[in-house]
């Protein structure tokens, strides 16, 4: 069964906010997430739920967070942005 992919509000207000080449490359990013969800790094501690796929768009890392729910085969996309301060502001 395949997997569907849904924003969150954060998501969408940062997706928003990119410049056309690295949306391209973020919508490039959540392809690969829909064929494999598997593929993203587990958190531990406070961000224990969250997966991490990291990526590159215009020679900056970039990191997509999501979420899954294995029971109706979803992804919730949490979060995209540059690596610096990129946990800091998921946790508030």
């Amino acid at each position: 069964m395949s997997w569907a992919a849904l924003q969150t509000r954060r998501f969408a207000r940062q997706y928003k906010k990119l410049h056309d080449n690295t949306a391209a490359d973020v919508d490039a990013a959540v392809g690969d997430v829909t064929a494999n969800p598997a593929m993203g790094d587990s958190k531990k501690g406070d961000l224990a739920a969250l997966r991490v796929y990291k990526f590159y768009s215009g020679g900056l890392l970039y990191l997509l967070g999501y979420t899954l729910d294995e029971n109706v085969h979803l992804i919730f996309l949490e979060a995209v942005g540059p690596h610096e301060n990129f946990y800091r502001d998921l946790k508030r």
